[in-house]
């Protein structure tokens, strides 16, 4: 099995010494309490379900709109993990549905929410359709389910969020901005949190996920050879996800500090690595066209063709930040957890026309990009998105 530490050029795992720190009060909570894990079958979500499942909970009910992810969490719980004698259920709903709004009239209150579902890809803004997607599943899911949290007296409300977050240059980051301002006014009656993190290295959808089934398939290694990001791995997203919500105080965001051992890399590195790793010998392309030619014939002589090029689609940022300059910070509770500090600040007229304006469109049944993008813009007047035109999908 590849050593993916090895692969983002570390040789130790993160949040160790916190872990070890505040062992005894992790397991206490999780063990007096019942979770309930949306969005629990993706990847960052079966992380977080299995640290709060070797924690032995109370309950731990994981519902996702995967049916197919689902099975392979609890195929993955029993064949590493084993049983609990808490109730333990996984639910194939969504989270906007009327099967799920009876499914939470019909359960026992849960102490802890935990939101992980998103839609996480910058491709997804490049059409209005898949965009307004998105702005459903990040930002009105997210304060649908934090009112029924509120309704039920959870003791707290925690929502996955994105290093994307800070100085948004997407929509998908700023999606997720908006949720946390939309999560700042809940804050005055639930306690909540949140987690920005790097990306999740091998998540499902992710490019280095995309490098197993190039290889699966016999097809070219293609990867930004400018695009620089930090890397987690699956096991500490849950990780930070799951401190972030049983010590995290209200309105923290948790961030995973920078060190020696999380430095930025680009993902022609990490591809190289990876090759290298696989027993293959790299072999840099000059095009497309080329690399998939090659795709036929290289493999079977030990090498494997490659294609690195500049970026050039809508919505890639240049550099990879956890906050911004006017956050304030808690650098010193943790040794390897930074804390954005946030007050209930939020404007109720702006959110609320916001939301009312989304609502028009959606009743409407027609909307433009460019109306979502100006709606943006209302809210985050610093938010800057540059439209070049070309997206993702239209590359190898």
């Amino acid at each position: 099995m590849m050593d993916v530490l090895t692969l983002v050029h570390r040789t130790q795992p993160l949040f160790g010494e916190d872990l070890h720190t505040f062992a005894d009060e992790l397991s206490e909570k999780v063990q007096a309490s019942r979770f309930l894990v949306l969005g629990g079958a993706g990847t960052i979500g079966q992380a977080v379900s299995k640290e709060i499942f070797k924690r032995q909970p109370k309950a731990l009910h994981v519902v996702d709109i995967s049916e197919n992810n689902l099975v392979e969490l609890v195929r993955d719980i029993r064949s590493s993990l084993g049983y609990i004698q808490g109730d333990f259920q996984t639910f194939a709903l969504d989270i906007g549905s009327v099967e799920y709004q009876a499914f939470i009239n019909s359960m026992p209150d849960y102490d802890y929410v935990l939101n992980l579902s998103a839609l996480k890809h910058v491709r997804s803004e490049k059409d209005p359709f898949t965009l307004m997607r998105m702005i459903n599943t990040n930002i009105f899911n997210t304060e649908s389910t934090l009112r029924q949290s509120i309704k039920a007296h959870a003791k707290k409300y925690f929502s996955v969020s994105t290093d994307k977050a800070a100085n948004p240059v997407n929509m998908m980051g700023a999606s997720k901005r908006i949720m946390e301002m939309f999560l700042m006014r809940g804050s005055t009656q639930i306690p909540v949190s949140m987690a920005r993190f790097a990306n999740v290295a091998f998540s499902d959808g992710s490019l280095l996920h995309g490098f197993n089934q190039r290889l699966l398939k016999n097809q070219p290694i293609v990867a930004p050879s400018d695009i620089k990001r930090y890397f987690v791995t699956p096991q500490e997203s849950g990780q930070l996800c799951l401190m972030s919500c049983l010590l995290g105080d209200n309105r923290d965001i948790f961030f995973p500090k920078l060190s020696d051992e999380l430095h930025l890399l680009t993902f022609s590195e990490i591809a190289q690595a990876y090759i290298q790793a696989r027993g293959y010998e790299p072999v840099l392309c000059d095009s497309e066209q080329q690399a998939r030619e090659l795709a036929l014939t290289l493999p079977s002589r030990g090498k494997w063709p490659c294609l690195f090029t500049p970026s050039d689609t809508t919505g890639e940022k240049d550099v990879e930040e956890f906050f911004t300059a006017g956050e304030s910070l808690d650098m010193s509770r943790f040794k390897d957890l930074g804390i954005v500090k946030n007050e209930a600040q939020y404007n109720a007229d702006e959110l609320d026309y916001f939301a009312q304006q989304i609502k028009a469109m959606q009743q409407q049944g027609s909307w433009q990009k460019v109306d979502l993008v100006e709606l943006f813009c209302n809210l985050m007047p610093e938010f800057s998105h540059t439209e070049v035109g070309r997206y993702l999908d239209g590359k190898m």
